[in-house]
């Protein structure tokens, strides 16, 4: 069966949480399509994963924080992470005014 779809299809500027679809799954790999809307990561809280995880900001704009580093990383359109396991990370900020998609595949999980 082939599986189509568009990675900016039903796009809301106005939601309260985001929104994280998978779009493809097997037992090493997952591919999510997130749409952020203004959030961020809580106060405190940090992503620490157990998997390799590769991030393509596709539209909008954000700031990642990876522990350690003096500043934010600016993430536009086209710009990408590979994080590494256990490499701890946050989002500083999404944009607010028009939704941020990002393409995240998640590896070894």
């Amino acid at each position: 069966m082939i599986e189509t779809g568009n990675l900016f299809g039903a796009l809301a500027a106005d939601r309260c949480d985001e929104e994280i679809a998978t779009l493809f799954e097997r037992p090493d790999i997952k591919i999510e399509r997130i749409v952020s809307t203004g959030q961020a990561s809580p106060p405190g809280f940090w992503y620490d994963q157990d998997w390799t995880e590769f991030v393509l900001l596709v539209s909008g704009s954000a700031e990642l924080l990876l522990e350690g580093e003096d500043a934010p990383r600016l993430l536009r359109p086209g710009d990408y992470v590979i994080l590494p396991p256990h490499r701890r990370h946050r989002v500083e900020w999404t944009d607010a005014a028009m939704p941020t998609v990002w393409l995240a595949a998640h590896v070894g999980i």
